[in-house]
């Protein structure tokens, strides 16, 4: 999909999610309805298959602090993703450094001794000594756009011009075109921040970045950056991949995972610490991440809370329980791999994690030193977070149910208005130890919400449509669910989940939350299959799968009718809905047929009034069950037009296609 192509996909996403007229009227709901979840569908965000450094995180440099190291990949080190540059045949070496860094999280650095600049091809121009990256995959520029560059420099001896050039390759032995340059003086002998802004003259999908330092002596690198200015909200996030999510209008974003909560390669060193990940961006401490390659960590907690503010979600963080991931030790066997856990003499730092968490997010910088360095960053109000998860998917052992247990008490204790969700661990099916453990723990504990997990072959959805009919409607803890997906991309494996979708928006006075899971993948790094969201540098690939949760979640209302909507004769490829959302005075009604034929759908809008003569309809379909959108071809997406409405009438469906019909009713 080219960029113009997913600028009118959003497009089409913000028209599915506005109000049918200028301005919402709240209405009454008719008798008949039953009260749902009105955050029904949102996201998870996890840094898998490069999600963040590479996606979302606009970064365009990559291993910029020289921190990648061979505990994260065999053969990786300081000096991945870089090369050394010496044209004008200029002489020099690099040294690898930790002593006296800019910050202990931020050790590693790059020591340029150059040695010789200025004897050969002056005449030419080009010369130097120093280094160059390519970025992600390449680093992907915009004729006409800014690019701000940052770098810290510390210089051993006498000041140094440094030379900045973005550079279009142009093969071997052969000086890159210049895209874009910049000249700095470098004089500090202490580690100072330098920036340049740089506009590029053409377009280029695989430039590089140089630094030249153009005169003798030692200098010191660390932190190089190149960041595009035309980010999302002006917040450092990928425009393009953001506007993407917007366009699905998610009630919460659940961050930071997933398996990268809590260590899931190689024990608690591992362990995503929130702590480190919200200070300026040379303080924090990368980390390997789960999935076998470096976080950054510029992409953090206060980025995560700033997106979801600027999305209008709610942020639901995940904190580990000091038990580690189960598939720590080798393999990937959710149900039977050994588990680590930490000492209870030590739980209190884990306590801490979570309270800490809070007051960061919610307190008055005037009184707490955690909103205090909210402050500093730049946001002095509060974030006003009203959700919490503790663990994520780990095998209920006894010894996890003793640190759940102690973290979760000493966080009702203090915030007893925070919604703590909790975990039904891997693979929550009934019948499942883990899953039933899971749910004793809530009942014993009262949780307000258990996060439920589970990725099945398609026809699992199809097949289970009515999995929470038979939950207890009188159990104080709530279900979410907080990854799920089919295991394919096709557009059948989209209707299935859809039909699943319809079963828990009927029982959404149990369920109080779903997000599909993964959500994004980039091309060449893919961990996992299928995603949401694919993308390369260039390109956003919008799934069948993405089109369906954007239905449901565009048509987010508070009061279900069963009895709106049925087919004539259907069975389990057909379902139906009818939601009202009483705030903006708006009635949608689902409509799925994920056969191979037309079939008719009974409308009765008796209970309503107020809708006009006619409504859009948005359908989603293809010619093929076996449709998919990938990087070669995208022929599936939706399509609105009006239709004719009367208080009771029939409508033909299409086959293998999704529906949404919107009416506003007073």
């Amino acid at each position: 999909m080219s960029f113009r192509n997913i600028m009118q996909a959003v497009a089409l996403a913000a028209f599915l999610g506005a109000p049918l007229t200028a301005s919402a009227q709240k209405v009454k709901a008719p008798a008949g309805g039953k009260k749902i979840s009105k955050e029904l569908i949102g996201i998870f965000f996890e840094d898998i298959s490069y999600s963040a450094d590479g996606g979302l995180y606009a970064e365009l440099i990559e291993n910029g602090s020289f921190e990648y190291n061979p505990n994260e990949r065999d053969g990786w080190g300081p000096g991945t993703a870089w090369k050394t540059v010496r044209p004008g045949h200029s002489l020099g070496k690099l040294e690898i450094r930790m002593d006296n860094p800019i910050h202990s999280n931020n050790p590693t650095y790059m020591r340029l001794h150059t040695e010789r600049v200025k004897e050969f091809y002056d005449y030419a121009g080009w010369k130097g000594f120093g280094l160059e990256n390519g970025g992600f995959d390449g680093i992907s520029v915009k004729a006409g756009a800014k690019y701000d560059f940052s770098v810290f420099f510390r210089n051993i001896d006498q000041p140094k011009q440094v030379r900045i050039v973005l550079g279009a390759p142009q093969g071997w032995g052969k000086d890159p075109k210049i895209l874009a340059e910049a000249s700095l003086d470098v004089h500090a002998t202490t580690w100072s921040k330098y920036k340049a802004t740089l506009t590029a003259s053409e377009d280029c999908t695989n430039a590089i970045l140089q630094i030249l330092v153009l005169d003798q002596g030692d200098l010191d690198v660390d932190m190089v950056s190149l960041m595009p200015q035309d980010t999302y909200k002006g917040h450092g996030l990928r425009k393009d991949l953001a506007e993407a999510l917007a366009g699905l209008e998610p009630k919460f974003m659940r961050f930071p995972g997933g398996c990268v909560v809590h260590g899931g390669g190689d024990g608690f060193w591992d362990t995503y610490r929130w702590k480190t990940t919200i200070g300026p961006k040379e303080q924090r401490r990368g980390l390997k991440n789960t999935w076998g390659y470096h976080q950054s960590m510029g992409l953090g907690y206060y980025e995560y809370f700033q997106f979801c503010e600027d999305l209008g979600m709610e942020p639901l963080p995940i904190l580990p329980c000091g038990v580690n991931c189960q598939g720590t030790n080798g393999g990937w066997s959710m149900r039977t791999q050994a588990q680590d856990f930490l000492p209870m003499s030590e739980m209190d730092e884990w306590v801490d994690e979570a309270l800490d968490l809070i007051e960061w997010a919610n307190g008055d910088p005037a009184t707490s030193k955690w909103a205090k360095m909210r402050a500093d960053a730049g946001h002095p109000k509060p974030f006003n977070l009203k959700y919490l998860g503790l663990g994520n998917e780990e095998k209920i052992t006894k010894e996890f149910e003793e640190r759940f247990k102690y973290i979760y008490d000493r966080v009702r204790a203090k915030y007893p208005n925070i919604v703590i969700v909790g975990t039904a661990g891997p693979g929550s099916h009934k019948g499942n130890p883990d899953f039933e453990n899971g749910w004793r723990i809530a009942d014993e504990t009262g949780v307000d919400i258990l996060d439920e997990h589970y990725y099945e072959p398609r026809n699992y959805f199809l097949d289970n449509q009515a999995n929470y009919d038979n939950y207890p409607r009188d159990r104080k803890t709530k279900v979410y669910l907080g990854e799920y997906a089919a295991k394919d991309k096709k557009l059948a494996d989209a209707l299935y989940e859809g039909l699943y979708l319809l079963g828990v928006e009927k029982n959404g006075d149990v369920v109080a939350m779903t997000s599909y899971a993964p959500l994004f993948c980039k091309k060449n790094h893919e961990s996992w299959n299928p995603d949401l969201i694919y993308f390369d540098n260039e390109k956003v690939i919008l799934t069948c799968s993405y089109y369906v949760q954007q239905m449901f979640g565009t048509t987010a209302g508070d009061y279900y009718y069963g009895d709106v909507a049925k087919f004539d004769g259907g069975d389990k490829y057909q379902g139906t809905s009818a939601v009202l959302n009483t705030e903006k005075g708006e009635l949608y009604i689902k409509l799925i047929n994920a056969s191979e034929e037309a079939k008719t759908a009974t409308i009765d809008l008796s209970k309503f009034k107020g809708f006009g003569a006619t409504a859009p309809m948005t359908t989603l379909t293809a010619n093929s069950l076996d449709a998919e959108n990938n990087y070669d071809a995208q022929p599936v997406a939706p399509v609105t037009k009006d239709i004719k409405i009367a208080k009771k009438m029939n409508l033909s469906v299409e086959p293998r296609s999704a529906n949404v019909i919107r009416l506003k009713v007073k």
